[in-house]
């Protein structure tokens, strides 16, 4: 193995990408998801708060509005005390629901919609303590602890500026009637949040594209694994060999039935068979329509003598055609010449049965060239 092989320089592939979103691990911004609580909140706030008020007001002129039977009966009051309950009960939902919403598509957003049960899953190596402390000094953790305190920074300075430079209207509530103390308290209020969630909104926006960088370089993969997921990828070669082996046996098989079509057979004389068809119209070249060795040759010899087809003994050319042709494709160019002859013979022949012509001679052997031949191959092989 070369030097460095394990050092994690390359970029994750997609299947380790699909894979790790399979598990759960995705890119998740918590600025972003700080930004989307907190800015949902403050907007269910000030939309919720006008009729929580009316609400309220309503139940505190209730609830302080004495007689003589509510002092004799205690039923009045505990009816005063539920609706109370149920409207604060009703707004913490509806304040509920919208910040949790609002959450769920702050992460979606950062990070896409994912479901796996696996982060749930109990794992006991996160128990070890040396492990633990490793991941303290991370460069994932790092860089968020960098990032907290810039932020915390940033945000002390605001809120610093925005008290100092409102210090006075603060002080001027107290000599406001109620009415306008809150109107101002809620102006003064608004305006502090508006510039928090605008800094939590720059923070998000540098957050989200280092969140996917730094989760693309915690994915980053070796030379090695680079390898290995090439090989589970492409599979191994000797089982994909016998899957296509048995693909190709079973195509044989079902092109048995194209045998009636064939203009000819030819064969080896008993290990191999291929039936070829040749149409001017439609064709380019003649065709394989269906080849076989062994048994599978005597079936398709069977075949094309009961239909009236004529079977041809060429030994030469049935293995070159049965090793370097496939089903339904046309025959090499290099063969083109050797069936030629072969498909004239057959014409003089099927005209002679006609009575349109002379029987012709027995049929020439074809020109086949040598290297077509997976029998010469294997002679030259075994030549020293």
């Amino acid at each position: 193995m070369e030097s460095g092989s394990q050092d994690r320089n390359l970029p994750a592939s997609e299947r380790k990408l699909k894979k790790a979103r399979e598990d759960g691990q995705v890119n998740r911004s918590e600025d972003l998801s700080h930004l989307a609580v907190l800015g949902a909140g403050c907007v269910a706030l000030l939309v919720i708060s006008p009729v929580l008020f009316d609400q309220l007001k309503q139940v505190l002129t209730r609830q302080l509005a004495f007689d003589s039977a509510s002092v004799r009966f205690s039923a009045p009051m505990l009816d005063r005390l539920g609706d109370a309950t149920g409207i604060a009960a009703a707004t913490c939902l509806v304040f509920a629901g919208i910040v949790g919403l609002a959450a769920i598509l702050a992460a979606v957003a950062a990070g896409g919609w994912v479901s796996s049960l696996k982060p749930l899953m109990p794992d006991f190596s996160r128990l070890d303590p040396i492990s633990g402390f490793g991941n303290l000094f991370s460069k994932k953790k790092i860089i968020s602890l960098a990032k907290m305190l810039l932020i915390t920074s940033i945000l002390s300075m605001v809120a610093v500026s925005f008290l100092s430079n409102n210090i006075q209207t603060v002080f001027a509530m107290m000599r406001q009637p109620s009415a306008a103390a809150v109107a101002q308290l809620s102006s003064w209020l608004v305006g502090g949040i508006g510039l928090l969630l605008l800094v939590l909104l720059l923070a998000a926006m540098f957050d989200v594209p280092l969140q996917n960088i730094l989760h693309r370089g915690e994915l980053k993969m070796s030379r090695q694994e680079m390898k290995d997921e090439g090989k589970e990828s492409d599979g191994n070669p000797q089982i994909k060999n016998k899957i296509r082996q048995k693909q190709r046996d079973l195509a044989q098989r079902s092109s048995v039935n194209a045998v009636p079509k064939a203009d000819f057979v030819v064969m080896n004389p008993t290990h191999f068979a291929v039936a070829i068809r040749y149409d001017d119209k439609t064709m380019r070249a003649p065709q394989v329509i269906s080849k076989g060795a062994d048994l599978l040759a005597m079936k398709i010899r069977d075949i094309a003598k009961h239909h009236s087809i004529p079977v041809l003994q060429s030994p030469m050319l049935a293995r070159a055609l049965y090793a370097n042709s496939e089903i339904d494709q046309d025959i090499p160019s290099s063969l083109y010449t050797a069936v030629a002859q072969v498909l004239a013979y057959v014409y003089r022949l099927r005209a002679a049965l006609r009575g349109e012509g002379p029987m012709p001679p027995e049929l020439p052997q074809p020109d086949v060239p040598a290297e077509l031949d997976p029998l010469s191959k294997t002679i030259k092989a075994v030549e020293p």
